[in-house]
Parts: C-alpha cells; structure tokens; sequence
C-alpha cells in the first residue's frame, strides 16, 4: 500500500474521523461516508471520557489492557494540537462507600500506580456540590475527558481543511477507491465485505443529560454510575446492554440513571434532563477490530466497546501505517482481525 492511495472511510465517528484525519495527513485521498447526522452515533452519545486507570480498574473486560489504553491517551495530546479537540486533564474522582474506594484503591495499586485518597475538603472542591454522603473519594490524574460533540466537530473541520470529503449516504462496497476502512460501529451492513464484523456485538446504552448549577469540576466515578460536566449541567450514565441493537430511546431508563446520578450529586434531584442512546459494537476480547481484513482491500477500525474516544488516536495511527506500508507500532497484534478467524 502507498500514501497515495484512494481511500473511502466508512462511518463518521471517533474512528472514522480520526482515521481520515491520519490517512489525509499521510497523503491519502479520503473520502468518509455516512449517512447520519454528525452527531448521531455513539461517539456524539458518549460521555467522552479518556479513563485508562478507571477503566481498568472499574471494568473487567479492559483490567488486562491497561497498558495499551494507557498508550492511546498518551496520543490525545498530539491529536489536540492538531486537530483542535479540547482535552480536560484536571483528572477524576472515585467516590462511594469506605470499602469499595479502598477495592479501588487497590486496584490502583495493582496497575503499578500510588492511589490518591483525598480529605473531604479537596473533593469537594474538585466536585462542587459532591454527596456529603460518601464516605471516601480517590483521585486519578490519569484520566481526561473531552465534549463529544465539540470532539466530533473539531475532528470534522480538521479533516475537511486537510482535504477530506464528506457524502451523507450509506457505502455499499469499495467502489473506485484503493481501500475500504469500516469504522461503522455496531452496523453490521458491511458483514458481507468484511467477515470478521460477525464477531461484534452490540451494546445498548442510555445516558441522561441533567440541567444543574454545577459547573466544571472532574469526572466522577461511583458504584455503577458516573457524573460527567457536560454544557449545561452533567452526564450521568450509563446503562450496557449487551446484544441489544435498537438505538430507540427506553423513557424507563430515565428513573433509575436519576437516581444514581443524585447519589452523587443530591442537588440535581428533579432537575430538568433528556435522555439519549446509542448502540456501540464489542469484540469477545474487549479490544476494537483494527487492521486488514481477510478481504484485500478492506481495514476495520470498529468495535471499541466503551473505549472509542480513548482509543482513536491509536486506531488511526494503526490504520494510517497499515496503508502507508510504516511500521504498526507494538499493538497492532493485540488489535488484529485476524485473530477471531477460524475461531469465532
């Protein structure tokens, strides 16, 4: 493959975007396609948390990958400047009952990390308006976050000032392009060019977005719940559902999302809120598609799971050195198609 080639970049995400963004800086001729609104898909849905130790720490499919999530968030600062994209590193708390901060805490421990346990005071001033409920709260420098949607429109105006087109329909096949990226999520309209989307599945999730005084402030994590500073007021989320496709709002969820997101912050009990959805797509292993299919002329850049912001910086640079013939950096193995086939 060569830097000159022709390119159609199937879906306009975190993935997609950012993969566009590194193949028309490589040279490329790219065109992204997607027939959707800019902001409606799971990358404009999502909280838009960069969360390496959190992540690991709190969820069980990434525990294993710290390492690798650690070093896409180690990329943001390059894409920021290039791009536009606003990061915020004033880090995240963990707040909740005494015992599950000290799991935490551990958890932390495990990753090679020294947890910072915080006085109530200092919390309190990082989280204004935080539960005087919980009974211990941890900080994690570590863990960024940015807007999704401004993420989304930074990422699309880089691009198109680097030569990137846009067409809002919907790619049957590579057509006249080289090469064919799919980075469409949990859409499985493509399995047919691509047979290694049949390892997806999709996950459901809803995330409620409160009108609420509070302004700025760090990312909170508690106990199946977190509190994101969103324009406005916060995003609270998230609910998973695994094997659920259908991006259609569920008005149930809204009740329960509320509830927790009061744990942590009681002042925003009854405030104003809409709810969202999105689906996204999980591989068996936890980490995205990302690489050749067995389809020559085909990559995929999909199936992130939870972790699509985090890791796109990483995706697109594997993506953009797989076209251009450079070297793959050392995780493009543990990102490889390739290994579901025959097996899944």
């Amino acid at each position: 493959m060569q830097s000159a080639a022709k390119v159609t970049v199937a879906g306009a995400g975190a993935l997609g975007l950012s993969c566009a963004l590194a193949l028309a800086d490589a040279g490329c001729e790219v065109t992204v396609w997607d027939p959707a609104e800019p902001f409606a898909n799971a990358s404009g849905v999502a909280a838009g948390m960069l969360a390496p130790v959190f992540e690991a720490v709190l969820d069980a499919e990434a525990a294993a990958h710290f390492d690798l999530l650690l070093a896409a968030r180690d990329l943001w600062p390059a894409l920021e400047a290039r791009s536009g994209v606003r990061l915020d590193r004033a880090g995240a708390l963990a707040a909740g009952r005494g015992a599950w901060i000290a799991e935490v805490a551990a958890g932390v421990t495990r990753l090679g990390l020294h947890p910072t346990e915080l006085p109530r005071t200092t919390a309190e001033d990082l989280a204004p308006g935080l539960s005087g409920a919980l009974e211990a709260m941890l900080l994690s420098r570590e863990d960024w976050r940015l807007d999704p949607r401004a993420g989304l429109a930074a990422l699309r105006l880089a691009a198109a000032a680097a030569g990137v087109a846009f067409r809002r329909e919907a790619v049957a096949d590579r057509g006249a392009a080289d090469i064919l990226v799919i980075a469409t999520g949990a859409a499985q309209g493509l399995a047919d060019l691509a047979p290694e989307l049949a390892v997806l599945t999709p996950i459901k999730g809803h995330i409620l977005r409160i009108a609420a005084p509070r302004g700025g402030g760090v990312t909170v994590r508690g106990e199946g719940v977190y509190a994101v500073p969103a324009e406005g007021g916060l995003a609270i989320g998230a609910t998973m559902e695994p094997g659920v496709a259908d991006p259609a709002i569920d008005p149930a969820k809204v009740e329960p999302l509320a509830a927790a997101g009061a744990r942590l912050f009681p002042a925003v009990a009854g405030a104003p809120h809409e709810l969202f959805a999105g689906v996204r797509a999980a591989t068996p292993d936890g980490l995205p598609l990302v690489g050749a299919s067995a389809t020559p002329g085909v990559l995929l850049a999909t199936g992130a799971r939870r972790n699509g912001w985090l890791l796109a910086p990483l995706v697109a640079q594997t993506i953009a050195a797989c076209v251009t013939g450079r070297e793959l950096g050392p995780y493009a193995g543990r990102l490889d198609p390739a290994r579901f086939r025959g097996g899944a």
